[in-house]
């Protein structure tokens, strides 16, 4: 088990989290203990991996105060959380974000996303001294000009793909030979490195779906991408605004890497046929957790929206979800995604 700021990670088999006399108590496998007084130390989130427990008093705690709770994987791959009844309350931001799809604020905002996309990963192509993008794109993007939201989405879809298979031919270089995939692979990839960035990503995902919740918005109501069951379009949209930190992030990770670090796994492909993927092995993947953990809870300097200079990753994230949704509200008069300079 790993205590980091305000959160708990129980990411050991057999750790306990249950709720004595006011206070959080943790218990590993070997007997430890450690007490967290839910009014003297803020936990702000906990992380429950499979193969450890929790009791219902420290749930039902957890849901009144609004202590966020992931629960993943052993691999560490998001798959539930606990959701307040509070989060549903706010309609009127609900209703707001359902009407921007007709009343041409969807378009507006997927084009913002897909402009601070492309700005951002120009800051990464910079910063390896590659070729960036030429900022012809903002032009083709601001000029679109289709009243009908799905025809848009194919449309800026098209402009967003060309440059962003652009952007990974170039930092793929950046990836050691011995573990470099020859293109980006995103669903059910084959080879490790790319179903490396595909966790990372979805521990992103976490993060933005948990701040659209917090900001009363509809997690599967988005405008870049198109509306389909089982798909959080508002949350792919907005993971868009933040891949670039993944991205440089796994660019140095990958520096000290080589195939023992990767398995291979015998799974289905399909009804009739099965094929080998690569994943990271256990003691990397818990490596990695626990540095993307560190790395969400690292500062930069935008200055949060009350108070101080500097914020941590995850709560520009959170700020950047209620900002959007003042702007669905008719709160604000413009949206603007706060882009990290290196």
């Amino acid at each position: 088990m790993t205590k980091l700021a305000s959160k708990l990670i129980l990411d050991g088999n057999g750790s306990y989290l249950g709720m004595e006399k006011g206070c959080f108590v943790l218990k590993d496998k070997k007997g430890s203990i450690e007490r967290y007084p839910l009014f003297e130390q803020e936990i702000g989130e906990v992380i429950l991996k499979s193969g450890n427990s929790i009791s219902t008093g420290a749930l039902a705690s957890m849901g009144f105060w609004d202590i966020d709770v992931l629960v993943t994987t052993q691999r560490g791959r998001p798959v539930a959380i606990l959701k307040s009844l509070d989060d549903d309350s706010h309609v009127k931001t609900r209703l707001c974000q359902y009407e921007a799809t007709t009343n041409g604020k969807g378009i507006y905002i997927a084009k913002q996303i897909v402009i601070s996309k492309l700005l951002s990963q120009n800051l990464i192509l910079n910063k390896y001294h590659f070729e960036s993008h030429d900022l012809e794109f903002k032009d083709k993007i601001e000029k679109l000009e289709v009243s009908d939201l799905e025809t848009f989405r194919r449309k800026i879809n098209g402009i967003e793909g060309k440059y962003t298979q652009h952007y990974f031919d170039q930092i793929f270089d950046l990836i050691p030979k011995r573990i470099r995939p020859e293109t980006r692979e995103s669903f059910k990839a084959y080879d490790g490195t790319n179903n490396l960035f595909n966790l990372a990503y979805e521990i992103l995902s976490w993060k933005v779906h948990r701040a659209i919740i917090k900001a009363k918005l509809e997690p599967y109501l988005g405008f870049l991408h198109s509306v389909q069951f089982g798909k959080p379009s508002l949350v792919c949209g907005i993971e868009e605004l933040y891949r670039y930190l993944v991205d440089d992030f796994l660019i140095q990770y990958c520096q000290d890497l080589s195939q023992r670090n990767f398995i291979v796994k015998t799974e289905s492909v399909s009804r009739t046929r099965k094929g080998k993927r690569e994943y990271l092995n256990d003691p990397q993947t818990r490596n990695l957790m626990e540095l993307l953990n560190k790395f969400f809870e690292s500062k930069v300097g935008i200055p949060r929206i009350r108070v101080g200079k500097k914020q941590t990753i995850e709560t520009l994230i959170n700020e950047e979800c209620l900002l959007f949704a003042k702007y669905l509200r008719n709160e604000s008069n413009k949206w603007h995604p706060k882009i990290i300079s290196f």
